[in-house]
């Protein structure tokens, strides 16, 4: 099964076809026990790039803060595992016991993907910052540097990752929450110009009492200078091992969530922007009564 594709796809239906034979077998969905939530739980769902490592990071670093913190890991979606992928990652038990309290996930799924009575943290993006954020992820890992363009990579960002909830779809539903006791909902750029402020909303979403000098380390473990300099944490190690044992990808791609502010950026596509603007005006704006993203993300500040 792992043996079928050598190389990175080189078009965007490649990369369709090739994803498609990451689906679970029939073996594999009847052996899995799904997620039995409790309560206390946290499920950190922003949509794809859209600031869920920097969450997880935040989270972990709240819930261990009380004994300094902690790095001893080497994925940090092996201490928050991602619900959806579980099925796929027999080395990562759901339901088991986490290295601290309260148990956190990682999802990508909207409100009604995920099982209810838990604890719900997510942050909003700009989906034209999104999508080019995907973009750059993907180049390189799931497909070969340079042969899908930005203004080609709109497929592939619409159909929402593994979990199948596109961009628009996964923001309404958790735009609806924003304002129950048992959700936080964020602006990226907000949590990351008022990080003091953010740290304190999640640990009092955790039910944790944080002091100022764990706010101090959780600040500075959720910087990207420290983010970057322990990037091996951060690389999906879980992932790419599981695809590279699957579909025989390169084991040493580049998967890494952070990235310096010096690495190649490309812009995004007039073209590519114009078709995000229509989806907001005809999806979005008549459901919240805002425009723009920047509009609604006023109004979550």
């Amino acid at each position: 099964m792992g043996e079928a594709v050598r190389a990175r796809p080189r078009s965007v239906e490649e990369h369709g076809a090739m994803m498609a034979q990451l689906a679970p077998s029939a073996e594999e969905i009847a052996g899995f026990k799904p997620l039995d939530p409790r309560p206390s739980d946290v499920v950190i769902t922003p949509f794809g790039k859209c600031g869920t490592t920097m969450l997880q990071q935040m989270f972990h670093q709240i819930r261990t803060s009380a004994d300094g913190g902690d790095m001893d890991f080497d994925d940090i979606s092996r201490v928050t595992p991602w619900i959806e992928m579980g099925i796929l990652l027999p080395e990562t038990d759901i339901n088991a016991e986490q290295v601290a309290n309260p148990r956190g996930f990682k999802s990508h799924l909207h409100y009604e993907g995920l099982p209810p009575g838990m604890r719900y943290l997510v942050s909003l993006r700009d989906p034209k910052e999104a999508y080019m954020s995907m973009y750059h992820f993907f180049e390189g890992w799931l497909f070969e540097p340079g042969t899908i363009q930005p203004e080609e990579f709109m497929p592939v960002w619409s159909r929402g990752g593994p979990s199948g909830v596109d961009y628009f779809k996964h923001l309404l539903s958790w735009w609806a929450r924003r304002d129950e006791a048992d959700t936080l909902v964020l602006d990226y750029r907000w949590i990351i110009a008022n990080k003091r402020s953010a740290i304190a909303r999640v640990a009092e979403l955790m039910g944790i009492a944080i002091a100022r000098d764990a706010t101090d380390m959780v600040e500075a473990r959720t910087s990207r200078e420290y983010m970057l300099a322990h990037k091996d944490r951060f690389d999906d190690l879980l992932m790419r091992t599981m695809i590279h044992r699957r579909l025989g990808l390169p084991l040493d791609s580049d998967s890494s969530k952070v990235r310096g502010e010096n690495e190649r950026r490309l812009p995004l596509p007039a073209s590519i922007g114009e078709q995000i603007d229509a989806m907001w005006a005809e999806r979005v704006a008549p459901v919240t009564g805002h425009a723009t993203y920047a509009e609604l993300a006023a109004t979550l500040a």
